[in-house]
């Protein structure tokens, strides 16, 4: 059955193994360490792990400069450790999916140094080459103000190479078939040692024309639909989750008309917005967004997402929505990046107001897609803005009181733990939120097992409810004979709402809170009368808690067919 798709319906956690979990006392988690933490991810409900890079690197972006794509970086450990850890996942009914990183390469890899040492190597047209600088060399950079060009001469190959992203990362010829064949083979080599996925980096430069002439690069889509091919063959449940940053015109050329290119895509279109509407309390351009990326095939998703590990892009909104974003949450200049985003993590972002933070992730999970947690962000992690660039939100997990958050017996972590202010080890950390009921930890685990009993989110067709006032957000969900709805006062003053379900008949006349005791009754007009807090959301379901007995094993609710009561 169509249901079956595990990716429909999970939350994902994304998780750097350098960070996470140390276990030789040298500052570097490792996989070993990582099994130990298993049961924690666990009892946090989570049902897929996103391991960023672990492969062999020299380690300048953080593991996305791969020397070795077949390889575990020694410092995590050995692939037998790896497969020790893809084997306590699948224990405890966790997938795992990890970073595909096929863009570039290390210029460190044995690829490039053999293509830049001889010119006729079979390797030097893996990579992209010209023997004099391009013209618009200082355009197109993903770090602007931090990357000085896109083209930068090699001494040993005499020639220029090309890099989207830093100097020592060059692009891979991605339209070269024998890189086009590699990449299979990677994704083979760890769907074979129990990887269920693949988060795919920079998709839309990976299938892009690159080379000195190409003035408007192409997208070549048909790569996406031979990378899908290989995975439904290989494995048939194996997934690629794509980060691809494109507007909402351009998002069913990822999918596929067909739905026989990408399963999931990261929705930045909607992220942007929600971040728009949590600083001005204005819900209507989220709406907006929301309806511009409701297009996707049935068996693809969307991933839901706060923060991730790059900055908070805002190149989206216009510019006096990102001004009224940078006002909020980065109105500090070493608060910002790359001109476009902003560096800190979520929760320093909102003050750490807990009623903000909970308020935003009751928005993510409700959301139509996946939720995806970033590590600590369970905790209200906070950040280190004395680390340069997007390192700042890249900490180690707080684990406990001890020395160094508990991350590590090293005195010297290769990535400092923050230990002073509020957002310090010694204030929030796991160990302590685990002993408090009301800690934002057992609220994150509450919230994530309830999301897990809703599956009309990940699965059915949703409906703005139309509200007089802009900082309430309302939205249902149909799927199979059931309905869920959502409120949310984005505002920092109490509102009171009125509002019909939209459904015939008696089917709205009883709505039942799923996070508490406060159900509501509609009046004889059929209209719901709700008092938000500040901040307030609720999560209700439409009728009664029979819902599991009313389910159908098909949905009965598309045109033509009336919705039950």
């Amino acid at each position: 059955m169509i249901d079956d798709l595990w990716y429909k319906n999970g939350v994902i956690y994304c998780l750097s193994v350098g960070t996470y979990m140390d276990a030789n006392g040298d500052g570097i988690g490792d996989f070993k360490g990582l099994l130990r933490r298993l049961d924690y991810l666990h009892g946090l409900g989570i049902t897929t792990i996103w391991l960023m890079p672990f492969q062999t690197s020299p380690g300048r972006d953080d593991g996305y400069d791969i020397a070795d794509y077949y390889s575990v970086d020694s410092r995590y450990g050995t692939l037998g450790d790896f497969v020790e850890f893809a084997h306590g996942c699948k224990q405890r009914g966790i997938r795992i999916i990890i970073d595909l990183v096929v863009n570039h390469t290390s210029d460190q890899h044995p690829w490039f140094k053999e293509a830049r040492r001889d010119k006729n190597s079979p390797y030097r047209d893996w990579y992209v080459w010209s023997d004099k600088k391009p013209a618009g060399a200082n355009k197109g950079m993903v770090f602007p103000g931090v990357q000085k060009s896109t083209w930068t001469r090699d001494k040993d190959a005499g020639a220029y190479y090309f890099h989207r992203f830093y100097d020592f990362q060059p692009d891979l010829n991605t339209s070269n078939p024998h890189v086009q064949a590699e990449i299979l083979k990677i994704m083979g080599f760890w769907i074979q040692l129990g990887v269920s996925g693949f988060r795919m980096d920079a998709v839309p430069f990976v299938i892009a024309t690159k080379g000195a002439k190409v003035k408007k690069p192409v997208e070549q889509y048909d790569m996406l639909r031979a990378f899908r091919e290989f995975l439904q063959w290989r494995q048939g449940d194996a997934i690629i989750l794509a980060e691809a940053n494109v507007l909402p015109e351009t998002d069913m050329e990822y999918f596929g008309r067909d739905a026989d290119r990408m399963h999931m895509m990261f929705n930045f279109h909607v992220n942007q917005h929600l971040f728009y509407a949590l600083a001005s309390g204005d819900s209507r351009p989220l709406a907006k967004a929301l309806k511009a990326t409701k297009p996707r095939p049935a068996t693809a998703q969307w991933g839901l997402f706060l923060r991730n590990h790059d900055e908070l892009d805002l190149g989206r909104l216009t510019k006096a929505q990102r001004d009224t974003v940078f006002k909020k949450f980065g109105p500090d200049k070493d608060m910002q990046l790359y001109d476009r985003g902003i560096r800190r993590r979520f929760a320093p972002m909102l003050g750490g107001d807990r009623r903000r933070l909970e308020l935003a992730y009751s928005l993510m999970c409700t959301l139509p897609g996946t939720p995806v947690i970033r590590y600590g962000d369970e905790i209200a992690m906070g950040d280190d803005l004395s680390l340069p660039e997007r390192n700042c939100a890249r900490t180690p997990m707080q684990w406990s009181t001890e020395p160094q958050g508990g991350f590590t017996k090293s005195d010297k972590p290769a990535c400092p733990v923050i230990d002073k202010g509020p957002y310090g080890y010694p204030h929030v950390n796991v160990a302590k939120q685990r002993r408090d009921p009301n800690s934002m930890l057992n609220w994150t685990e509450r919230i994530v097992r309830m999301r897990k009993e809703v599956p009309e989110i990940g699965w059915g067709d949703f409906a703005v409810i139309p509200t007089r006032d802009p900082a309430v957000f309302i939205m249902r969900y149909d799927w199979r004979n059931n309905s869920v709805l959502f409120v949310h006062n984005l505002d920092e003053k109490p509102r009171e709402t009125a509002f019909s379900v939209g459904l015939p008949g008696e089917a709205g006349a009883h709505l039942i809170n799923l996070l508490a005791e406060d159900h509501s009754h509609a009046d004889k007009r059929g209209q719901h009368r709700v008092v938000l807090e500040p901040y307030g959301y609720r999560w209700y379901r439409v009728g009664g808690l029979d819902y599991l007995l009313k389910r159908s094993d098909i949905d009965e609710t598309t045109k033509g067919n009336k919705h039950p009561g």
